[in-house]
């Protein structure tokens, strides 16, 4: 009987300590956002092109021992409503993401971002300065002006643009990928609307908003095995204190395949902060 009642203490205990909250919003579109944990440090994961909150599932119940662990959908994603006008931009991730801190109340965050994610903390880092503690980027892209090399963002739209899609996130697999995982990541990616895919992956290579500043605040970069996105030359230029490690044996969802490799990495890096 006492360990019922301590079953059910425990779980009372994490839905107190985990919330989910949608205050936030940002040209109209109501952003879905969950807060986990407590500690002198708070972290806001950003996943990718199509993808949402659940990227992290295997880092929240970890971090958040230590940290304060706040979670998000980018607008068009997930549980996060489309902005009105349906024009994404990477400056709207931003600002979905400057809503998200202060509706949390949050002076400073180390702000984690997965692929397109890393564009987008790169821009909120540039764009609001005096909130950003530390960077940690994750198989992200790396884009710098005039260093397109003549790259196209694919249609994303009808039923070729869906088939399109299937194969790019198939692409984005490895033989750490396992089944169930290869399924959820589907699901997510695949589910994610026609009007999103198409305008986020426009969004991402618009290389209007790309800018060459350095950002100076500790960065931590972890990517997959021999990832073809590590451009380490640009990476010198705009991340001059860039930690930067590989994971072995894993593809672009490195940190939902080897979830204990890539929680000690970042958990290595945050311990170092001050």
């Amino acid at each position: 009987m006492r360990k019922r009642s301590l079953a059910v203490t425990t779980f009372v205990a994490m839905l107190l300590i985990a919330r989910a909250a949608s205050g936030a919003t940002v040209d109209g579109a109501n952003i879905h956002w969950s807060s986990t944990g407590s500690g002198s440090k708070t972290l806001i994961f950003v996943h990718g092109w199509t993808c949402d909150d659940s990227s992290w599932r295997s880092q929240v119940p970890v971090v958040s021992k230590e940290y304060r662990v706040i979670t998000l959908d980018l607008p068009g994603h997930g549980r996060s409503g489309a902005p009105k006008g349906g024009k994404f931009s990477m400056e709207l991730f931003a600002r979905a993401v400057e809503a998200v801190r202060a509706e949390a109340k949050v002076d400073r965050a180390i702000l984690v971002g997965h692929s397109m994610g890393t564009p987008v903390i790169r821009l909120y880092a540039l764009m609001y300065p005096q909130r950003v503690s530390a960077l940690v980027l994750v198989d992200g892209l790396v884009q710098i002006p005039g260093a397109t090399g003549g790259f196209r963002a694919p249609t994303m739209k009808g039923e070729a643009g869906r088939m399109t899609r299937e194969v790019m996130v198939r692409g984005m697999f490895s033989t750490a990928t396992v089944q169930p995982l290869r399924e959820h990541i589907l699901k997510m990616m695949l589910g994610t609307p026609e009007a999103t895919a198409a305008g986020a992956m426009e969004a991402t290579w618009d290389s209007s908003q790309w800018r060459s500043d350095p950002v100076k605040v500790p960065v931590l970069g972890i990517y997959a095995d021999q990832s073809a996105l590590a451009n380490r030359e640009g990476m010198k230029r705009i991340y001059p204190t860039l930690e930067y490690h590989e994971i072995p044996g894993t593809g672009h969802f490195l940190m939902m395949e080897k979830p204990e490799e890539f929680n000690r990495l970042l958990l290595a890096f945050l311990r170092k902060l001050k």
